[in-house]
């Protein structure tokens, strides 16, 4: 699973004219699952980030997690973050989960966030042509990794 995570002032995901899903301060989660994230135990990445230092207290240190300092999560789904771009001019997402797959464990993802208690939790629609728009706080945006459940805890 690979994930890019945005701190955020505010956000939305749009698709056409509907608006999904918008917040205020948070986080953003483009997230994308590859061959072999079955075996994932997502409840333990979603204790992951909830509990990453990635908030500043008042001497702007990262001390505070989302639990603490409150906020929301918009979760994308974003099969692109698998591209690789190592041969020829087009992308290959070969690496990728199967739609139909990787659409139930990002159900799955967004359902263990909402078990947390966290609000909002906004998601955008998988497989759709969407709009995100978003406000980074910082900037502060990290690229991160999953792999299987044995290693969720080194990440």
């Amino acid at each position: 699973m690979k994930i890019v995570l945005q701190r955020v002032k505010s956000a939305s995901v749009a698709v056409g004219e509907d608006v999904l899903g918008r917040m205020e301060c948070g986080i953003v989660l483009l997230a994308g699952f590859g061959l072999g994230d079955e075996e994932l135990k997502l409840d333990r990445v979603v204790e992951r980030l909830l509990n990453l230092r990635i908030f500043p207290d008042d001497n702007g240190r990262l001390n505070f997690s989302l639990k603490e300092a409150g906020g929301g999560v918009l979760i994308v789904p974003q099969f692109t973050l698998f591209a690789r771009v190592d041969r020829g001019r087009r992308p290959d997402f070969t690496e990728a989960m199967q739609p139909d797959r990787a659409c139930l464990l990002f159900d799955a993802f967004v359902d263990e966030f909402r078990k947390t208690g966290i609000s909002p939790v906004e998601m955008g629609k998988f497989g759709a042509n969407m709009a995100v728009s978003l406000v980074n706080d910082g900037p502060f945006t990290l690229g991160l990794e999953f792999h299987t459940a044995t290693n969720t805890n080194n990440q």
